[in-house]
């Protein structure tokens, strides 16, 4: 397997074209998390499965969030896409969320190319109501019986606010990096 954070770039921001690396299907209770240190995927622990991700988790690559670890994405596809494989996607805007006291932002993307959608996305404004509020249910409880109350959503920003945090996470990661 390939150390993402060596041999991919984090993207095309100012065309606001992301690289991510999937981490966990949309559906799965299973919390898999890339390991920097030893450039492979490790099962960090299994959530209960009403806390299952409502739709893929990934990371882009050369980047780290405030939290310390790459920052993350929320992939938007009609099926789910699995574990390890990578693609580049459209930025439509960046959930604003804290876990612990940390930010933790979670960037929202569609793959760059969808010839089955039409590339109907193309903002935040696109999502429904009913996924937002889904997407914040689950971020604010997914932690509730085994620390609740330590995560929020603090809400949704849009495209230009999105490339200002991958802008910082790309800088934090140089800086820590280099």
């Amino acid at each position: 397997m390939a150390d993402f954070n060596k041999v991919l770039t984090p993207g095309d921001i100012k065309q606001g074209l992301v690289n991510t690396v999937i981490e966990i299907p949309e559906g799965s209770s299973l919390k898999v998390e890339w390991d920097r240190k030893r450039a492979v995927f490790m099962l960090d622990r299994v959530e209960p499965a009403i806390f299952a991700k409502p739709c893929n988790y990934g990371f882009i690559p050369q980047t780290l969030d405030e939290d310390g670890d790459e920052l993350d994405t929320l992939v938007i596809t009609k099926e789910p896409l699995p574990t390890g494989i990578w693609l580049e996607g459209r930025i439509l805007g960046v959930l604003n969320f804290e876990d612990d006291g940390e930010m933790d932002h979670k960037i929202i993307i569609v793959p760059a190319d969808d010839r089955n959608e039409g590339d109907v996305l193309q903002t935040i404004d696109d999502l429904s109501d009913q996924w937002k509020k889904q997407v914040e249910y689950h971020f604010n409880h997914y932690k509730d019986l085994k620390k609740p109350g330590t995560t929020k959503v603090l809400g949704w920003g849009n495209i230009a606010d999105a490339k200002g945090i991958i802008t910082s996470c790309i800088e934090r990661y140089n800086s820590t990096e280099g």
